[in-house]
Order: C-alpha cells, then structure tokens, then sequence
C-alpha cells in the first residue's frame, strides 16, 4: 500500500480552545483519533467511533480553521499518526501538540509532548509536559520515570479539586490544570 492510500480512523475534528495544561486557552484545531491502548475509567473517547481519512483528507479539514496550533489527541494518537500524515499538516504551517499516554514512542515531527501517562510500561524518548489525572495516588515517582519540563496534576472530572490543590501545595513543583472547557460549556 503506498502512503498516500493510507487511512487514519478519525474520531472527530473540531475547533476550539485547548483547554488543560501548559497551552490553556490557545485557539487550536483539535484531531482526535479512534482506538485505544488503555482503556480508562474517566476517559471522554468512544474509542469505536470514526471515519476512516486519508492524510489528504485530513488536512484539507484542519486547514478550513483559522490557528496554526493542532493538538492530536484520542484515544492514543500515536497508534496511528506517523511520519506521513505529519509531514502533511506541518506542509500547512501547523505546530503539532500530541497528548499520549506515553506507551509508544513519538514521531520525531511534534513539536510539544503531552504525557498523561496511566500505566506502566511506557516508551517514550521526549516530554515536555507531564499531566497526571490525579486520583490520591502518590505521583512523585513518575517525575523519576517521566522527566519533564513541566508538571501538571490535573482533578479526575473535578470530583477532586481540593486533595489535587492540597498535593500541589506540599509538592510545588506541580502545577494545577482544570479542564477549563467543561468550566466554560466549550468543546
């Protein structure tokens, strides 16, 4: 199969403000793909859900919104995106934030890494971010096993908010991260 005849299961494409972590509240057009490696309890996905795409059609669809900042997230993105569907959106001036969950490894082409990591083992050679969806569980190996250039504890669903600020608070080397698009009633 030649690259161009390759298919990527899309589960949606949408615009929006990126709203968790170090780039909240950039305008960013968002790639969200199907299937998963992990299967969390909290996570937003139909993992089942999507359209197959071709790169071409891909990008036809992220060029039709106005910013430049493309999040690829899932489900686990880096089951499917690759070097070429890459080399495509960074053809149309996109700088490419993925969010993993640091399983496998990272096309060289991303320009910001993400880490929400949940379960071991993982298989990642950069991270920028770390953004742990804290639950009371002790986070403070994963800064050994997961370096980064910053760390973000994020509430699971906001059902946490005061434990989250209490650990932050003890530990300040982590930084708070809201789902602020849930705060705002925004996609």
């Amino acid at each position: 199969m030649k690259e161009t005849d390759k298919k990527y299961k899309v589960n949606e494409i949408f615009y929006s403000l990126q709203a968790e972590g170090y780039y909240t509240g950039t305008p960013a057009v968002f790639l969200r793909f199907s299937g998963c490696n992990r299967k969390c309890s909290f996570c937003d996905t139909d993992h089942e859900d999507g359209t197959y795409m071709t790169a071409e059609q891909i990008v036809d669809q992220l060029a039709q919104f106005p910013a430049r900042h493309l999040v690829c997230t899932g489900g686990e993105p880096t089951l499917q995106l690759d070097s070429h569907l890459l080399r495509a959106i960074k053809a149309h001036h996109f700088y490419v934030q993925i969010e993993t969950n640091g399983t496998l490894p990272i096309p060289v082409e991303v320009d910001w890494i993400t880490c929400s990591p949940k379960t071991a083992p993982y298989n990642i050679n950069r991270i920028d971010e770390l953004k742990v969806v804290y639950q009371g569980q002790d986070v403070e190996p994963l800064i050994k096993l997961l370096p980064a250039g910053v760390y973000f504890l994020q509430p699971c669903s906001g059902n946490n908010i005061p434990e989250t600020v209490q650990y932050i608070l003890e530990h300040p080397h982590w930084r708070l991260s809201l789902q602020t698009h849930k705060m705002i009633d925004i996609r």
